[in-house]
């Protein structure tokens, strides 16, 4: 079935449609206020790397042309604007969605202000606090005709000012100030005013004291507006051997901040003398994505949003879990997995089982290496730390740190050094292919026999997102499973050596080409008139192989399911190709970032894990690992935990043909289920060995 010839949604439209499921959970007022703003924060985040990466990515096939066409599959032009397009609408609901939050929370007494709307009081405030606390972190920029426009950064946000002189004769001005925002909080807290509480914006700060700054200079201030300039983020990888990895990337990251212009937003308040002034400095034309916008932009510094108020303007996050076994004695954590498969998920449960398991075996005396894959490494990482103090014990440990994270180059660099500086032995990355893994194995020898303990999961090892992302690990001392990861480690330490994998999907090698085989092991039972069902949870389904080969299950009569965060570039709902297709995407407070794949497999279910969604770049072009579940008590529990994202009926959404994120609601007299609240509820019971609430399912996949 060649890509022409079925529905296909485009990756970006389909990703912009996502974001738009964030941008509902800004509007839900069932979402506390305050989580309302960081829901624009992060959508805003979300729509900033989107321009850096895939709408840079498009701009550059544009400049190809024709030949553009043939690769890509349509005219990158016509893409653009559609992407400019849908955009601005987004961002004119931006706008609204921000407006009615300001709206109602002034009736729970948290005020919003800016420098028009100050008390003689916060006048006074507002001046001493610029004085003391933000002059010195402003560094403004007189814009001078006779030499070059400023350089202008990326993820930054500045205040464009037009300056009047107040010296007969001379010429008006321009300047820009770059609004700080890494040392300083972008919110000032004003003080509270019996039960009102106000906050403002340091944009607003800066404008409410521009004259103090340039009226020294002859000028004053008679306009300020924001504006916000993205480049484009990819890495170019120069190819001179005589240069190590960390040097091309570590170069490649400094010339990521000259990158192009991609994006220009601007206050749509701004007159249109000061927008052509600009525009023409820039170099951009007003079809280059520029973007009007409202008076704030780097909403992302709203994910940071103090809090304020009442506790029900927040959500309240249930404490983390312990699981039943890892919490007491008389066994360690290396015992425990020697007994059984555990399996741990996050946030549920606390991620510093991970970091204890860690610390425990650089100190016991038994174990004599780790080895282990760092995709994101947290800033101050309790995991590296673990990893330093093994080889202080004299532990061998051998960590692969992928220099290529998008992002968190230079956080990975800096790691990679510290480890290597204290023995470590460090792999940078394997060539051609980025290693997406979340892998370690800790070799142990115990009564002169060799013990692996094995960890395979869908999420970093990083303690920080772990308290936001849903993700798995699965921790075991299967003998099998660790002969796959050793000769997967052998790999990264060899890369010539390339090897068969008797239990594990392994990409770029194998993957694909397994996933295909187990899904047409469901067209064959369907076609037989047996059983065929698949489940698959994941990010992003966007790889025209794997869906051609969806379709071709559905055709046949295979029941699919689909539980897809992001980008799903499959049409449900089309007759003749999707008719036994049902999607459905969960935003809620944590991010959904586990990946799941269940077959049916003649009754005889075939579960995975994995850290791989279903894009070219993870089947071709990563190194991924999915792992099978042999334990019948995980596999119990991934199920029901599936099943119980299937009987959602709140936070949840349809993923139609049409991509319009309806809600899916509780039928009359039906419960309400939260699917995130559900699965706390039903760990905690299972923790407390209480009996778990049955979600009724007529099959595992249609529910």
């Amino acid at each position: 079935m060649k890509s022409k010839e079925f529905p296909y949604i485009n990756r970006e439209i389909s990703w912009l449609s996502f974001n738009e499921r964030v941008l509902q959970e800004a509007s839900d007022k069932t979402t506390p206020l305050i989580e309302r703003l960081k829901f624009l924060g992060i959508f805003s985040n979300n729509r900033d790397e989107f321009y850096r990466v895939r709408v840079a990515t498009v701009k550059r096939l544009a400049k190809l042309g024709k030949k553009a066409l043939s690769a890509f599959g349509e005219d990158p032009k016509e893409l653009l604007t559609r992407l400019q397009r849908k955009v601005i609408e987004q961002q004119n609901n931006f706008e609204n969605i921000y407006q009615e939050i300001l709206v109602e929370l002034a009736e729970r007494n948290v005020f919003i202000i800016n420098e028009k709307q100050l008390t003689s009081t916060q006048r006074i405030f507002v001046s001493e606090y610029f004085g003391i606390e933000l002059a010195s972190n402003l560094f403004p920029v007189m814009i001078d005709d006779s030499k070059p426009f400023p350089y202008m950064k990326d993820k930054a946000s500045y205040m464009y000012l037009k300056l009047e002189s107040i010296i007969a004769g001379r010429k008006n001005k321009y300047a820009i100030i770059e609004i700080p925002s890494q040392n300083i909080s972008r919110f000032v807290i004003l003080p509270q005013h019996g039960k009102k509480q106000y906050i403002m914006l340091v944009d607003d700060v800066i404008r409410y004291n521009t004259d103090q700054i340039f009226e020294v200079f002859g000028y004053r201030t008679v306009g300020a507006y924001n504006i916000k300039l993205t480049r484009d983020a990819e890495l170019e990888m120069d190819n001179d051997v005589s240069k190590s990895m960390i040097e091309k990337v570590s170069k490649s990251v400094k010339a990521r901040k000259q990158g192009q212009p991609v994006r220009f937003v601007y206050d749509a308040a701004m007159p249109d003398d000061m927008l052509k002034y600009i525009m023409k400095k820039l170099g951009m034309a007003k079809k280059d994505n520029a973007i009007p916008g409202g008076r704030y932009h780097n909403f992302k510094n709203f994910i940071n949003f103090p809090e304020l108020g009442e506790k029900d303007l927040v959500y309240n996050h249930p404490p983390a879990l312990l699981h039943k076994d890892l919490e007491t004695n008389p066994f360690t954590a290396l015992k425990a997995i020697q007994q059984k498969d555990i399996l741990l998920h996050y946030p549920y449960h606390t991620y510093n089982h991970i970091i204890s398991l860690l610390r425990e075996a650089s100190i016991d005396p038994t174990v004599e290496s780790i080895k282990i894959t760092l995709y994101r490494v947290a800033d101050s990482s309790k995991i590296a730390n673990a990893l330093i103090n093994a080889i202080k014990n004299g532990k061998k440990v051998t960590v692969l740190v992928e220099l290529q994270a998008r992002f968190d180059e230079e956080n990975n660099i800096y790691w990679a050094g510290k480890m290597q500086e204290e023995g470590a032995r460090v792999i940078y990355g394997v060539p051609g292919l980025k290693v997406h893994s979340k892998l370690f194995i800790v070799t142990a020898k115990e009564k002169g026999k060799i013990v692996h303990y094995s960890h395979i999961g869908t999420g970093n090892f990083n303690e920080k997102t772990s308290r936001i992302y849903t993700d798995f690990s699965l921790l075991t001392a299967n003998k099998d499973i660790a002969a796959d990861l050793n000769k997967i480690f052998d790999f990264y330490e060899n890369n010539f050596k390339v090897q068969s994998f008797k239990h594990l999907l392994v990409a770029p090698f194998f993957m694909r080409k397994d996933f295909i085989q187990l899904i047409n092991n469901e067209i064959r039972s369907a076609k037989s008139k047996k059983p065929a069902e698949i489940v698959l949870k994941m990010n992003s389904l966007v790889d025209k192989e794997m869906i051609a080969k969806l379709y071709e299950a559905s055709i046949a009569g295979v029941k699919i399911t689909l539980i897809i965060r992001g980008a799903c570039s499959l049409v449900t709902e089309m007759e003749g190709w999707s008719d036994n297709i049902r999607a459905i995407s969960i935003v809620d407070k944590y991010l959904e970032h586990s990946r799941v794949f269940i077959f049916h497999n003649k009754g005889e279910e075939k579960i995975f894990i994995s850290s791989a969604d279903w894009m070219s770049r993870n089947l071709d072009n990563r190194s991924e690992v999915a792992v099978p579940i042999y334990s019948p008590e995980i596999r119990k529990q991934i199920k029901d935990i599936v099943n119980i994202q299937l009987s959602g009926n709140t936070k949840v959404r349809i993923l139609d043909r049409r991509q319009e994120n309806h809600y899916k609601k509780p039928k009359q007299g039906e419960k309400k289920i939260r699917v995130q609240d559900e699965i706390y509820n039903y760990l905690k019971n299972m923790k407390e060995d209480l009996p778990s609430p049955v979600i009724k399912t007529k099959s595992l996949t249609h529910s």
